[in-house]
């Protein structure tokens, strides 16, 4: 069902599954509305290069780019919405028969209360002639009978297609029967409470500490009342939030016959990747590569390889009216990572008539007052400690013009001031980087598919620094 069908690409990468000597590059995300945030982007074209760099390096095995869609996963608040242009576009679901249940895996959704909100998103994407492209494609892939799942499946394929990238859906009766063996020993045996626990604690020794921690039995059961965890007290299983109770041998029992039933958390969702896929690596951000570590015992327990971990690309896309800003200003890709005073005070310095160097200013005021206190050292020792004092005054006179000083030259460059301000809060809103807020749209619409060919030809998966696009 994916608009303009699945690429020759991607067909040729899934027939190359079944070859002995084929592996997976994976990243895995939530399925985000629009994809959500930027570095969503970011971890699909990491995925993509990385496949395509093993490729060239070991030509007789094949690697194949995996987008594991975290279709099961039930926090909707984190998923329902999309920034672009300052604006927050939000899905709150409503049927036809009144208040729509949120609760249950996300993928699972109906799309039949999105039209309002893509009609939203419409109105403020403009007609120009990339947004005519992607509004027919948001439309196609979320369309009002298709579920989330189903829609980022169409409108990721639809994006990333061309080149080569394979989604997979886990929330699937079959794969799941394949990975029912670790679902019932889980069950039975609580092995990766133990496991995670043991290597937790051997993390802890070395400095680094666990990102989750794990519960005696780490899967869920869904059904019509939600995802709710599992839990055994005594010798029954109880689902947490219902009134739902087996035995032994009645879980046991829809392991077999209902597996889709059984869905992995945070811990056990990787082990499920590893299970069913020749995956060699995995891409992820710093959080996600963090917690991969808490599982290297379990995985060893279930005799499955551990992935290499790498860590996506994260970039910083400054468009054409900022960088004209900036080129005035003289500020430079660099100093965007500065803090917003200091940058501040950069600029106000770089000006014909502009603020005096204090830093520099202070740094030989200290130089000089050493030398001096050498002296004072060897003529009365005593007054070393009267010179230092006197060194902190004047350091603190220092300060105290410096600050005057700042404030009169920012009023004076108060519209510079309000600019790089303004700049700060578009590059890094509320102090995080672009990529964690802003959606792709906004880029999309200015270059259409050749943003993301951008992308793909300036992310290096083995460069492990932020990457500034400035727009030309």
């Amino acid at each position: 069902n994916a608009p303009g069908g699945t690429s020759e690409a991607t067909l040729k990468n899934i027939q190359r599954l079944g070859d002995k000597n084929c592996f997976t590059v994976t990243t895995g995300h939530q399925l985000c509305l629009f994809t959500g945030p930027l570095y969503f982007i970011f971890k699909i074209i990491t995925t993509i290069n990385l496949a395509e760099k093993l490729n060239k390096e070991y030509p007789n095995n094949h690697f194949v780019p995996v987008y594991w869609m975290a279709s099961e996963d039930h926090d909707f608040a984190e998923i329902n919405h999309a920034n672009l242009f300052g604006k927050k576009i939000e899905w709150q679901p409503q049927t036809s028969g009144g208040a729509f249940k949120v609760g249950g895996p996300v993928g699972r959704l109906s799309l039949e209360s999105l039209a309002t909100v893509v009609e939203g998103l419409f109105s403020i994407m403009g007609d120009g002639e990339h947004s005519h492209q992607l509004k027919q494609l948001i439309s196609e892939s979320y369309s009002a009978e298709k579920t989330l799942a189903q829609a980022t499946f169409s409108f990721v394929n639809a994006l990333f297609g061309k080149y080569g990238l394979v989604i997979l859906e886990p929330d699937d009766a079959k794969l799941k029967q394949v990975f029912s063996p670790v679902i019932s020993d889980e069950l039975l045996n609580e092995n990766s409470h133990k496991l995670v626990t043991e290597t937790n604690r051997k993390l802890v020794e070395v400095g680094i500490e666990a990102q989750v921690h794990p519960r005696e039995i780490n899967f869920f059961y869904i059904d019509e009342l939600g995802r709710n965890r599992i839990e055994k007290k005594g010798d029954k299983f109880h689902i947490v939030n219902t009134k739902t109770t087996f035995t032994r041998d009645e879980i046991l029992g829809l392991v077999k016959t209902s597996p889709a039933s059984f869905s992995p958390n945070v811990l056990l969702r990787p082990v499920y990747q590893q299970f069913i896929l020749p995956n060699i690596a995995y891409v992820g951000g710093p959080s996600e590569v963090a917690y991969w570590l808490q599982l290297k015992n379990t995985l060893e327990h279930y005799e499955i390889p551990f992935p290499i971990l790498a860590p996506r690309n994260f970039a910083l896309i400054v468009n054409n009216p900022w960088a004209l800003k900036m080129d005035k200003l003289r500020i430079t890709a660099g100093d965007l990572f500065k803090d917003t005073d200091a940058l501040i005070k950069e600029v106000l310095r770089q000006q014909a008539d502009g603020l005096p160097d204090f830093e520099k200013e202070g740094a030989r005021l200290k130089e000089i007052y050493t030398a001096l206190g050498e002296k004072v050292k060897e003529v009365d020792p005593t007054l070393v400690s009267f010179t230092e004092a006197e060194l902190q005054k004047q350091y603190n006179a220092l300060k105290t013009l410096e600050t005057k000083l700042t404030r009169v030259k920012k009023q004076k460059e108060e519209v510079s001031v309000a600019k790089i301000y303004k700049l700060k809060e578009t590059l890094f809103p509320s102090g995080e980087l672009q990529e964690r807020t802003d959606n792709f749209i906004p880029f999309y619409l200015q270059l259409g598919t050749a943003f993301f060919d951008l992308l793909k030809e300036n992310l290096d998966p083995f460069r492990f620094s932020v990457e500034v696009f400035i727009e030309e």
